[in-house]
């Protein structure tokens, strides 16, 4: 269902009011490049350990085993925490006029 002319002003007023508000964008998602990467290379040498672990001793693997899934897990976050900050770019127009896969056009 579409909005109505006035829910679209209303929208576009909040929008204008929010970009004005110098404290706004401070609030948002803010995430670290450099944080990623040192997750990425945390979870490749955690694979490496567990792979060199598994010749020597099993517990040594799973403890290695381990810390690639707790590195997995914060990376996981990480990228949504990067898919919410792209997608609170977006300005409230493309919300507005977005339209859904299964929705058939009316041309």
């Amino acid at each position: 269902m579409p909005l109505s002319e006035e829910e679209q002003q209303i929208l576009r007023q909040i929008e204008d009011e929010l970009k004005q508000d110098p404290t706004f964008a401070q609030r948002g998602y803010r995430v670290s490049r450099r944080r990623s990467a040192l997750l990425v290379a945390g979870l490749v040498a955690g694979l490496a350990a567990t792979v060199v672990c598994l010749a020597i001793n099993f517990v040594l693997a799973f403890v290695a085993f381990v810390f690639v899934l707790f590195m997995a897990v914060k990376l996981e976050s990480e990228i949504r925490l990067l898919g919410r900050e792209q997608l609170g770019q977006l300005p409230i127009s493309a919300w507005l006029n977005a339209r859904r896969p299964d929705e058939q056009s009316d041309v």
